[in-house]
């Protein structure tokens, strides 16, 4: 107790003794530690952003080699080295941005903006992830606040005028475009942005000056070469397009241009009629890196063009009821080089399945199932083949139109004949009901049932087939899928004529039942749409009105891929007004000789 009570009086004595000096001194020492400590920390904040900044310099030579996961891996390593650091965090962001994880990149865009909000390019970067979320709206704001940050840069106004193009308000894109363009006439991308506005409204002859001024200013533009390019293909100047495209794929740098380029490059030969060469450069569209690139996700390996005789090989449909339609054209032929020991299996639109298994009985038609998967390095579309799985796995796979580079080397192979065979029983139900209607039996189809601004130009509103519409002595049948309704109201008020529609008939999912009603009208004039693909390829002659040439023209006048077709297309791309009355008269002649085709067999 004695001990106890000597230590704590001791204490009790030490802590007597403190004077205001006394605590003064420790004060000082303390701030002394103190300011020490913050050095410390500096130091320490300092070897980390040195750390960040090493790993976000290999982040950016990743980018520009165009890996964009691995920039993304060393973009993050930056973040976690300073987690200030606002430069890693956009860097990060424009890597998951590439990746396909738009909502991922999004949130990555805010938090380097909360660490610098000084910095205006995060307001383009923000804008340019919102605009491909389709958050235009979003994205408009973004690019406004650019200009008010840095009005003299060119880039706010390019984003601005293009966004407000994909918004549907073309004359406001043009004023946007058009003001900068009076204040910084030097800059390249203004002009291309002002082109590529008018382009998208139908304006290609316009757009063309506009492109040629934007490659004055930067030869080396290749972007501009190949905008160019695609402006003379609407123009239906192939030769010049393909010159055009030639220059920007000397100049690109870009992998993505390089496949961009490559695919606009595909199509121009198709439809030039180069068809060795068209279609296996269309093959870039299976590059993996490419940006439409559905994976497939099938066991067997891709067919690279080996021997199929005894083979059993699976074929994919692709990009959309059209195409498929259009390149099971050569299902015929792949049939015949299996021979009899030989199996093919054939992925469609679950919608097709009837059609195709009447049409193809020797073959094994089944359906896709489309989903997508997000893992590291972004968003895929996958393609599952449950039917051809496990036991049922074949010896090769294809998307069906690889099969066109062994089998259409040449307008020469293509047959011209019927290739899918519609329900006999449903196609005499649908012409007894059409008997009691007078003269002509004739199928209409004026758009797609998918139109934004800018595929609009590429389809008239049904006010522009007024003259078609008031041809004597036929009888008109609706094969527009989709909601149509108040567009055959407004042409029935118009023009006082009833486009018939078959009720019950659901044109948008019984395409069985759409292809029986093709089979029995006598002709079908048409958009080219699916409905149109429908009909050619049962054996109905067809007639495709277009905006301007179409690549499945392979540079003729009809659709090669079918038995009996005609194209119509104006001399100036989108002028409705000189092209309908064309067609209108064809078909007054057309009405006075024509016979009904037998049905397919």
């Amino acid at each position: 107790m004695a001990a106890l009570f000597r230590a704590e009086t001791s204490m009790s004595k030490a802590v007597s003794l403190k004077s205001i000096n006394a605590l003064s001194g420790m004060d000082a020492r303390l701030e002394a530690l103190e300011k020490l400590e913050e050095l410390v920390d500096e130091v320490v904040a300092e070897k980390k952003r040195h750390r960040a900044n090493v790993a976000l310099k290999r982040a950016i030579q990743i980018w520009r080699k165009g890996d964009h996961a691995g920039a993304a891996r060393w973009a993050l390593r930056a973040t976690e080295e300073d987690e200030t650091h606002s430069k890693a965090f956009h860097v990060l962001a424009m890597s998951l941005e590439r990746m396909g994880h738009v909502h991922k990149a999004l949130v990555t865009y805010e938090r380097a903006f909360q660490l610098d909000p000084e910095d205006p390019e995060l307001l383009i970067n923000l804008g340019l992830t919102a605009w491909g979320m389709k958050l235009t709206e979003g994205a408009e704001a973004m690019f406004r606040l650019y200009i008010a940050a840095k009005p003299d840069s060119p880039l706010g106004h390019n984003n601005l005028g293009s966004v407000q193009c994909d918004l549907g308000q073309p004359d406001a894109a043009i004023e946007t475009l058009r003001n900068a363009l009076q204040r910084m006439p030097h800059e390249t991308i203004l002009w291309n942005a002002l082109a590529t506005v008018l382009a998208e409204e139908g304006r290609s002859e316009e757009s063309v000056v506009f492109y040629e001024e934007s490659i004055r200013l930067a030869p080396d533009f290749a972007r501009a070469y190949h905008n160019l390019g695609y402006a003379y293909q609407h123009l239906g100047r192939l030769e010049e397009a393909l010159e055009i495209y030639d220059k920007a794929l000397e100049l690109a740098v870009d992998p993505t241009e390089v496949r961009e380029c490559r695919h606009s490059r595909s199509i121009c030969l198709i439809g030039a009629g180069k068809l060795e060469e068209g279609f296996k450069e269309y093959e870039i569209r299976n590059d993996q890196r490419f940006r439409a690139y559905l994976h497939h996700l099938i066991e067997a390996p891709q067919w690279q063009g080996e021997p199929l005789a005894g083979a059993k090989i699976l074929l994919v449909g692709e990009q959309g009821l059209g195409d498929e339609f259009m390149f099971a054209n050569i299902i015929p032929d792949v049939l015949a080089e299996l021979g009899d020991k030989g199996k093919l299996q054939i992925a469609v639109d679950p919608r097709l399945v009837s059609l195709f298994q009447r049409s193809f009985p020797q073959a094994e038609i089944g359906t896709y199932d489309d989903r997508t998967l997000i893992d590291n390095d972004g968003n895929k579309a996958l393609r599952l083949i449950p039917f051809a799985a496990k036991q049922n796995t074949p010896d090769f796979w294809a998307p069906m139109g690889t099969a066109l580079q062994y089998f259409r080397k040449s307008l020469a192979d293509f047959r011209h004949e019927a290739f899918l065979t519609p329900d006999p029983v449903r196609v005499a139900e649908f012409r007894a009901k059409l008997a009691a209607l007078p003269g002509k039996k004739i199928g209409l189809c004026w758009r797609s049932m998918m139109l934004g601004a800018k595929r609009a130009k590429y389809f008239s509103p049904i006010d522009g087939w007024a003259p078609i519409l008031q041809t004597p002595g036929v009888s008109f049948f609706n094969l527009q899928y989709g909601d149509c309704a108040e567009e055959l109201a407004r042409a029935a008020a118009q023009f006082g004529v009833t486009v018939h529609s078959i009720e019950g008939l659901d044109l948008k999912d019984d395409i069985d039942g759409a292809a029986a009603l093709c089979a029995a009208l006598d002709l079908v004039i048409s958009a080219p749409t699916a409905a149109a693909a429908t009909a050619a390829a049962v054996g109905t002659e067809t007639w495709f009105v277009t905006a301007g040439r179409t690549w499945p023209q392979l540079g003729t006048a009809e659709y090669p891929w079918y038995a009996s077709t005609r194209v119509f297309w104006p001399e100036k791309f989108g002028d409705w007004t000189a092209l309908m009355p064309e067609v209108s008269d064809e078909l007054e002649v057309w009405a006075s000789d024509a016979e009904r085709k037998p049905l397919v067999a």
